[in-house]
């Protein structure tokens, strides 16, 4: 939804043909480039075939829209852990395959999407790919298929580790003595503050960010002295995005 809500203001295409068991969302009703049906069959050949489902549900989506689509027709696919060969496998080893992974900000045009195009993708289908990601925000591209599950535990399931963040300086905040509700709303604005002043500055590192917030023998100061231990934050993080990133490499 969020990526068909950039298409259509971004008028990136005439007509969208969406297949979703679920139904399709109130505000695509009355679209008349967007039409409906309940399963990936029986579908005129599409220019690119969008496959945003989960994992588990792949084989099945790929069994059902594999008699709709065209040698020409590119496939792009949004899901963890799944390969370019496992497409190639699935539709054939000519067939144009394109790996994306975004990330949730997407659904307010502020994601980041790594993708990787296997070698039937022509120059004009990798520029079309790159107009329907960058619908719900930035997009790097990886040459290296083996860097998809650390991408993946980075940008993929990053959002999640922020919210936590959230949650972890709201619960300190009211261990602290602050009553939840202006806890909450601390934690919530400082975060989206940090990274909107980020997002101003992306030549700076975040080290020099972080030393620009942080005045010799203050309180910032005394807090990292705690996040910056050896088992500190920066630790969990490692161990957590490698977590991830074998979890990725489970999925394939």
């Amino acid at each position: 939804s969020a990526l068909l809500r950039g298409w259509l203001s971004g008028n990136v295409a005439d007509l969208y043909h969406v297949a979703e068991p679920q139904g399709l969302p109130e505000e695509f009703k009355n679209d008349g480039r967007v039409r409906w049906q309940e399963k990936p069959e029986n579908l005129p050949a599409p220019d690119i075939a969008v496959l945003a489902v989960k994992p588990q549900t792949m084989e099945d989506a790929c069994s059902a829209l594999r008699p709709s689509l065209s040698p020409g027709t590119l496939v792009l696919s949004i899901a963890a852990g799944q390969t370019l060969e496992s497409f190639e496998r699935r539709f054939g080893a000519r067939q144009p395959v394109i790996r994306a992974m975004p990330n949730t900000p997407a659904a307010i045009g502020k994601g980041i999407t790594v993708a990787i195009a296997n070698t039937m993708v022509t120059a004009e289908q990798k520029k079309r790919a790159a107009q329907l990601l960058e619908a719900a925000g930035a997009v790097e591209w990886i040459g290296d298929e083996d860097l998809m599950d650390a991408v993946t535990a980075v940008s993929g399931s990053g959002p999640a580790y922020v919210f936590l963040m959230i949650e972890a300086l709201a619960q300190a905040g009211k261990s602290a003595g602050l009553p939840p509700a202006l806890a909450e709303r601390l934690a919530r604005a400082t975060v989206i503050g940090a990274a909107a002043l980020a997002e101003t500055e992306p030549g700076t590192d975040a080290a020099l960010l972080r030393k620009n917030v942080t005045s010799p023998g203050g309180t910032t100061e005394a807090a990292l002295k705690i996040l910056m231990a050896e088992k500190g934050l920066a630790s969990l993080m490692t161990e957590a995005v490698q977590a991830a990133t074998a979890r990725g490499r489970e999925l394939r």
